[in-house]
């Protein structure tokens, strides 16, 4: 168990990568060799998901002897890690009972449902090699779910049209439905760290139609290395998006933008700009650190060099240097800093979400955000406030 997370294969058209080869087909190919970058958040992420299946083991799953103390020594392994501490262990807990809430409603609708975890899900017969790992996969009486743990806390991700979600789906359909009458299909993500459950449904028919119809075509488009280059949202995670040449002329076209007179835009303008600034910031700062990574590497960027920054000064021996300090005689106040309590979240992590609640009972308030402008997609209430309301408040970045 606790390798698989970690060293789970990716296909080519992994269901992980589905949104991009789907609206791009080609840039599956064009990525296709390029090492995939690990980040401290990936390994957050790994050792969370080891941790939730433990506890999914041990609470809804027949553990004789020695499978306990296999999972008991997983456990200890995973305390020794860094990433480990209460967020994690309160963010798996919620995890864990939303799994445990949807098998006992599987169990209610059918008393032989069951739950599979970390399964392999093939989806070959629509996606070339396709396949994936469900989290947690639930059977009963004529409706299946798939259930994925997102443990980042960065993006929120709906499961709402999810085609990685989908993919798993379609995977789970085909390798179980000659055993089980499936005819609803529920696709849950769980981030427990934003406190967001999200799910999808749709029947069999849907599933399939949108297989036959959007996947299995960009599919062979992808693994043929053919089709069209779009740039979108979904360039997020590409591993070429910094010299892609599609995002390139896509954001060129963003710069070429024609205004209308008078010489004074109008709010209408400025709207359209605003995404269109928002789209250039997140290409610029790929670009940069693209070029910043190829001069590291030792490779020439026309017009552009690699300098010694600015750094600041630091001890080399701190320890040294306090007890020098002391030994001066002068007073701690003179170099040391005052006591200070840590901030909510340094807290949180420590201490544990709901531990802190209940020992600040009273003491923690959330006041109001300041003024954020968004685009009309996001989700959160309009303020109607007038002008005044928010005349002492900057407004945020």
């Amino acid at each position: 168990m606790s390798g698989a997370h970690a060293e789970r294969a990716h296909a080519l058209l992994g269901a992980s990568k589905a949104a991009q080869w789907i609206n791009c087909p080609p840039s599956a190919r064009l990525q296709e060799g390029i090492p995939d970058k690990r980040s401290e958040y990936a390994d957050e992420g790994t050792l969370a998901h080891e941790l939730s299946e433990i506890k999914l083991r041990r609470r809804l799953l027949p553990c004789d002897s020695k499978e306990r103390k296999r999972l008991d020594n997983a456990l200890e392994k995973i305390k020794t890690s860094a990433y480990y501490g209460p967020e994690m262990e309160n963010a798996t807990d919620e995890y864990v009972a939303i799994v445990e809430e949807r098998y006992m409603e599987a169990k209610a609708r059918s008393a032989d449902a069951v739950i599979l975890l970390e399964e392999q899900l093939d989806f070959s017969e629509w996606v070339p090699d396709g396949f994936g790992t469900g989290d947690v996969l639930l059977i009963a009486d004529r409706v299946m779910e798939v259930i994925d743990l997102k443990y980042g806390k960065g993006v929120p991700v709906s499961a709402v049209g999810n085609p990685q979600m989908r993919l798993y789906a379609l995977g789970a359909w085909s390798g179980y439905s000659y055993l089980y009458d499936i005819r609803e299909v529920r696709m849950t993500i769980v981030q427990p760290r934003l406190d967001s459950v999200s799910t999808d449904t749709v029947t069999v028919e849907e599933l399939l139609e949108w297989a036959e119809t959007v996947v299995g075509p960009a599919a062979l488009l992808a693994d043929a290395g053919e089709g069209e280059f779009k740039a979108g949202d979904h360039c997020r995670w590409c591993k070429v998006k910094a010299n892609c040449r599609a995002r390139a002329d896509e954001n060129m076209k963003a710069l070429a933008y024609e205004f209308k007179d008078p010489a004074l835009l109008d709010l209408e303008e400025i709207g359209s700009i605003l995404h269109i600034a928002d789209q250039l910031a997140a290409w610029a700062k790929d670009v940069f650190e693209y070029a910043f990574d190829q001069a590291k590497a030792g490779k020439r960027v026309s017009g552009w060099k690699l300098v010694e920054g600015r750094s600041n000064r630091t001890f080399t021996d701190k320890e040294a240097a306090l007890k020098r300090l002391s030994d001066t005689g002068l007073d701690s106040e003179t170099f040391l800093k005052p006591r200070e309590l840590l901030g909510i979240g340094e807290l949180e992590k420590r201490i544990g979400k709901k531990e802190l609640a209940s020992l600040l009972n009273g003491l923690l308030i959330k006041p109001p955000g300041k003024p954020v402008l968004v685009p009309e997609t996001d989700k959160r209430p309009e303020l109607n406030s007038i002008e005044s309301d928010f005349a002492d408040i900057e407004m945020e970045d």
